[in-house]
């Protein structure tokens, strides 16, 4: 199939139009919420059939939300190459790609906390810490990690409890550049920090151990000033 039979809309499958729309979600998603409606401007806007579109987000508001963070992912991998991090401590490298995904998301700030909002809902909370699992894996692996024992699992929790609440000081944040969210970030991860100084003391210290490990990934998540 040649380059422009592949980039006739009419010729997509069901994921390539999941794939062309994602990006673009968030702009009609900041109006119109994530509903049917944002799925027929976003399609119309990139001459997609709105039927084939709403029919590759059947999902609804969590399928288009979920390709959208995908989206975003991808779009952070695309900024920050494997040459460009190869350079950065680990510390750099977390916060690097975090403020990437900030600056992504800021043009559609309205529809984040949107998005957080439906996120938030009980029904949608195991697929909403799937998603975020994904993109906290996403951040590790390009950031070298090769863990496949404990510590796979508790960096990944920490970093999604660290993304999680910066993303709730963001969205809310009015000062200058962001500094409020970036003070916050550099809090957050120099706990990251200290917790990878002090896990050799807890990976084999038992029950105990692991209760303080979840009241540590718990401050996380929550944005105390």
């Amino acid at each position: 199939m040649d380059q422009e039979t592949m980039s006739d809309p009419a010729d997509l499958t069901l994921d390539e139009v999941r794939v062309k729309l994602a990006p673009l979600l968030a702009q009609n998603a900041a109006f119109d919420g994530w509903t049917p409606e944002a799925v027929t401007m976003t399609a119309e806007g990139a001459d997609v059939d709105p039927d084939i579109a709403r029919l590759a987000f059947k999902g609804g508001a969590m399928d288009m939300i979920d390709a959208w963070i995908e989206s975003t992912d991808a779009e952070m991998a695309r900024r920050l190459p494997p040459e460009t991090l190869d350079a950065m401590k680990i510390r750099d490298k977390i916060r690097s790609m975090i403020e990437t995904r900030l600056e992504i998301a800021e043009p559609d700030k309205e529809a984040l906390r949107r998005a957080m909002a439906i996120q938030a809902m009980p029904q949608n909370l195991p697929r909403t810490a799937k998603i975020a699992w994904r993109t906290s894996d996403r951040m590790w692996r390009m950031a070298g990690d090769t863990a496949t024992d404990y510590n796979h699992y508790t960096k990944r929790m920490i970093l999604t409890g660290v993304y999680g609440s910066t993303l709730t000081v963001f969205v809310n944040d009015d000062s200058e550049d962001y500094a409020e969210t970036r003070a916050f970030l550099a809090r957050r991860i120099e706990n990251v920090m200290q917790f990878e100084k002090a896990k050799a003391q807890w990976t084999g210290g038992g029950d105990r151990d692991r209760l303080s490990l979840s009241r540590f990934i718990g401050r996380l998540r929550y944005p105390a000033r």
